[in-house]
């Protein structure tokens, strides 16, 4: 690893359109560890977001699937333990044979083997499923829409799904997660590639700023954070958002939140969805 890192924060001068930092090694490599199936890791996704908005330019996120998949099923999935510790070791080559709690693990590690961002696009669309359509993401066909909703090929998702590849490419996330240590979800591994100290783990669910303090400290900085995206930009991007993620990205308070979203609304930009805890919006599109 060479010195270079200093210049991540600056601006191309030759072209501005020219996204150099995609082409940049990043200096901090963050795994987050999640169970598909936890609402704190759903929770901690607003965070997450915010994070890569401010301070994306240093840092790389790899999520990896915990072995804390008992939400559904813990009998079954104990049984699955207590006969093999490898866990997916005791996987039939029929996906009939699997415990439902893996299911979804399994339908992240397929979405995976269409590129990083296809994963990412499904493991929001599956935890929207559950935690905002209370849909059961356990279903196959379920699966099959979220899939088609995160704009993957439906037939190699199909074929990928109860694979080989599949089942190897989550035992490798079990076993990092075993390394690391990691027995709480979710679970944040930070590690500096230009320094030889040992990583930085933050297990469970805090403030943002704790994230933040974290990432400078490990960074061994204190970096300026980007600018933030307009609303509506931000509401393209994410297609749907949840109140509470709006306030946390733009550091509003909850009116604030509702004010500018209700704005939004009324010129027929977002629809607002309803939910018992939580209002969320939708992207209509218009503009």
């Amino acid at each position: 690893m060479n010195g270079n890192q200093q210049e991540l924060s600056s601006s191309n001068q030759i072209d501005p359109a020219f996204n150099y930092m995609k082409y940049v090694q990043k200096p901090i490599e963050m795994y987050v560890f999640i169970d598909p199936l936890c609402s704190e890791c759903w929770a901690l996704e607003p965070y997450l977001k915010k994070l890569s908005v401010e301070y994306g330019r240093f840092f790389t996120i790899k999520h990896v699937i915990s072995g804390q998949l008992t939400a559904l099923n813990p009998n079954g999935l104990n049984k699955i333990k207590q006969k093999k510790p490898s866990g997916l070791a005791s996987f039939s080559t029929s996906h009939e044979g699997i415990d439902y709690p893996w299911v979804p693990a399994l339908a992240i590690k397929a979405a995976e083997l269409q590129g990083k961002k296809a994963g990412k696009q499904f493991i929001r669309k599956i935890q929207e499923t559950l935690f905002f359509n209370k849909q059961n993401i356990c279903n196959e066909e379920i699966l099959l829409k979220c899939a088609v909703d995160a704009a993957l090929d439906l037939e190699e998702f199909q074929k990928d799904l109860f694979s080989e590849t599949s089942k190897r490419a989550l035992q490798c996330d079990l076993k990092l997660a075993r390394e690391m240590e990691v027995d709480y979800t979710p679970t944040i591994v930070l590690f500096n590639q230009e320094v030889e100290d040992d990583g930085v783990k933050l297990s469970g669910l805090y403030p943002y700023d704790i994230y933040e303090f974290v990432l400078k400290e490990i960074l061994q900085r204190t970096p300026i954070p980007s600018v933030k995206p307009s609303l509506i930009n931000y509401l393209k991007l994410q297609q749907t958002v949840g109140t509470r993620e709006v306030s946390v990205i733009y550091d509003w308070s909850i009116d604030q939140t509702e004010k500018e979203l209700k704005k939004l609304q009324f010129q027929q930009i977002i629809e607002r969805i309803p939910e018992k805890n939580e209002s969320y919006w939708r992207y209509l599109g218009t503009m």
